[in-house]
């Protein structure tokens, strides 16, 4: 295909303005440029003039106007390689995936198919959610431009993305052969390692990745998610209280859950010192939710510890502040109860009873407690509630229980 088939035809008169133009560029006068290059512009005007008016706009980084402009090329001339390609990269830079797939697709249709291009292409599908015709698009490029890693790279990702995982990781040890400082390598491989179950290698690859300078949040919060589910309780609170340092986006929930799962798991010592570097970290970045949060954690972490009493203070701090919150009060009764406290513990229960979200285990934690004193025909009616509103095994077996207890059988 020679050169005149994806180039647009000129007037004589075009290409005088054209050479005035060029004079005015060399000189550093764009603006001149642009003035004299819309002046001439027209319906029926060569779609090289819309093509240099879109050049000028996108130096300017006016990628809209841009757009507009590189059309109206392709509009006029079906054919114009050039055109078709710098709309690729305008609607690329847009945001606008799915279009740019679509020129840089006629640009090889038109026989303007290299690396970049099919690179580009291969990105601009993937990020619009085409997969497959991504994962084509990366093998072309990394075809013709085997040494660029960022295709095959990309490839990866994408393998990674169809949770392909085995071929992800395959191909991720293959390149991290040839560059073995790339962090972003071992932690994709790692994720695909996280995709296989394969949590040691994981793990490894995320260690390398931190010995490399490459750690993130989101690579330390992993590694810690892998101990804690390995039981290395204290190999996980390091990594999170590592990640929680890292932090620059400022996302203290995710930290805090991994607090709630050591809890959950009996670490509680573990939990208190990383429920103090979420503290340490955040401070007073954390916003009224996020601190009522952390104090629930604490409260958690007393109980756990075997701390009735810090946990009923930081309980009833949580209540003074906010009197609606259900999970608070249920805590509280909880609490009570397990102090023989009846009275005080069914006078929370009863309170979150009547907070919408919280209703149906306020009923049954009262029910319970009424169940454990014998007063079956009383925790009734609650147990009915609570299943009529919310419907749950194992409200309905003690539902069941009680029911056969008041019958005397």
């Amino acid at each position: 295909m020679s050169t005149s088939d994806v180039e647009p035809t000129v007037t004589i008169v075009e290409q005088e303005l054209m050479q005035e133009v060029s004079e005015l560029l060399a000189g550093n006068q764009p603006e001149r440029a642009l003035s004299r290059l819309r002046s001439r512009q027209g319906d029926t005007t060569s779609a090289l003039i819309d093509f240099t008016i879109g050049n000028l706009l996108s130096q300017k980084e006016q990628y809209v106007e841009a757009a507009i402009e590189f059309e109206k090329a392709v509009g006029k001339s079906k054919r114009f390689l050039r055109a078709w390609k710098n709309l690729g990269f305008v609607r690329m830079r847009l945001g606008q995936q799915a279009g740019a797939a679509r020129a840089f697709a006629k640009v090889v249709e038109l026989g303007g198919a290299d690396g970049l291009t099919f690179g580009l292409m291969a990105f601009a599908h993937g990020a619009s959610g085409d997969l497959v015709a991504a994962e084509a698009a990366y093998r072309m490029a990394s075809l013709m431009e085997p040494d660029r890693t960022d295709w095959r790279m990309g490839l990866a990702r994408t393998l990674f993305q169809q949770r392909r995982f085995a071929e992800a990781a395959a191909l991720c040890g293959t390149l991290i052969d040839k560059n073995p400082d790339s962090g972003e390598l071992w932690l994709l491989q790692a994720q695909a390692f996280v995709g296989m179950n394969e949590l040691g290698k994981a793990a490894e690859n995320l260690e390398v990745v931190e010995r490399l300078g490459k750690a993130t949040f989101d690579s330390l919060a992993m590694l810690g998610d892998i101990y804690v589910n390995d039981g290395l309780y204290e190999l996980a609170t390091r990594a999170y209280e590592r990640a929680v340092a890292k932090d620059e986006k400022g996302q203290p929930q995710r930290a805090m859950r991994a607090a709630g799962v050591l809890v959950a798991r009996n670490a509680a010592e573990e939990a208190a010192a990383l429920a103090k570097a979420i503290d340490g970290a955040y401070g007073e970045s954390l916003d009224a939710t996020q601190k009522k949060e952390l104090l629930k954690l604490r409260a958690r972490i007393a109980m756990s510890a075997g701390g009735t009493d810090e946990q009923a203070q930081i309980l009833e701090q949580i209540v003074a502040q906010d009197p609606l919150d259900g999970e608070a009060l249920i805590l509280l009764g909880q609490h009570h109860a397990r102090q023989n406290e009846p009275d005080k513990a069914i006078f929370r229960f009863e309170q979150a009873a009547g907070i919408e979200s919280s209703a149906p285990d306020g009923l049954y934690q009262h029910a319970r407690l009424l169940a454990t004193q014998g007063k079956y025909q009383n925790a009734l009616p609650l147990l009915r509630r609570a299943q009529q509103l919310k419907p749950r095994d194992h409200v309905q077996r003690l539902l069941e229980q009680v029911e056969r207890l008041s019958q005397g059988r």
